[in-house]
C-alpha cells in the first residue's frame, strides 16, 4: 500500500503536475516523485523509436558523465504506456530496476511513457532529503521546455546533468564507489 503524504497540484496551460511522497511498503523508504502529465503533444514515436542510436548513446554518455563525479545512480526508463497511474507505475519500475537498493539511497529514475505523454522523476530518500525545495520542479521544468519542442534527447540529457550536479554536491565520488546500476536506458515496448 502506498501512502500519500503530500499532494500539491499545479495547473499550467500544457501540463498537470503533482509532487507526491510515497512509502515503499517493502522497505519503507520515502521517495520523492515529480510527475508530469503532458496534455497536448504531437508525439508520434514509440518507446523504441523516440530516440535514434546516436541520441541513445548521448543519453548513456550523459549518465556516465553525471555519475563519474558521484556515488549516486541515475537511470532512464522509456516505455509506450503507463500501466495504471504514473505514480504507481514509475515506483514499480524504480523498484524493479533496483534503484531502491542503492547503498546510500541516492538513486534517481527518469521515467517516460511515450504514448501516454507522461513522465516522472523519482529520487530516493537519500537524495530527496538533501536537495532544496523546488529542485525536482526545476528539473521537470527544464526537461519539459525541451519536450514541448520535441527534443526528447536534449530534455533527458539536461535532466540527467542537473540531477548529476546535485548528486555530486551531496554524494561525491569516493575511491571505493562502484556502479550499482547499469547506465544503459531501459526500454519496454508495451
Amino acid at each position: 500500500m502506498l501512502a500519500n503524504e503530500n499532494n500539491i497540484a499545479k495547473r499550467t496551460t500544457n501540463a498537470f503536475f503533482m509532487r507526491i511522497w510515497f512509502y515503499n511498503e517493502a522497505n519503507l523508504r520515502k521517495i520523492s516523485k515529480t510527475c508530469l502529465f503532458l496534455q497536448k503533444s504531437n508525439i508520434m514515436s514509440n518507446a523504441i523509436t523516440i530516440l535514434n542510436r546516436e541520441e541513445d548513446r548521448r543519453i548513456v554518455e550523459a549518465i556516465k558523465q553525471a555519475e563519474c563525479n558521484t556515488s549516486g545512480e541515475i537511470k532512464v526508463h522509456i516505455e509506450n504506456h503507463c500501466r495504471g497511474n504514473v505514480e504507481e507505475r514509475s515506483l514499480v519500475v524504480f523498484n524493479r530496476l533496483k534503484l531502491n537498493e542503492t547503498q546510500l539511497r541516492n538513486g534517481v529514475l527518469i521515467y517516460l511513457a511515450v504514448k501516454d505523454r507522461k513522465f516522472a522523476i523519482l529520487g530516493d530518500e537519500g537524495i530527496d532529503k538533501v536537495v532544496e525545495d523546488g529542485f525536482w520542479n526545476d528539473v521537470k521544468d527544464l526537461m519539459l521546455s525541451h519536450f514541448k519542442e520535441g527534443r526528447f534527447a536534449e530534455g533527458l540529457e539536461q535532466g540527467i546533468m542537473r540531477c548529476g550536479e546535485k548528486l555530486k554536491t551531496y554524494f561525491p565520488y569516493q575511491s571505493d564507489d562502484i556502479n550499482e546500476i547499469p547506465d544503459e536506458i531501459s526500454y519496454e515496448n508495451n
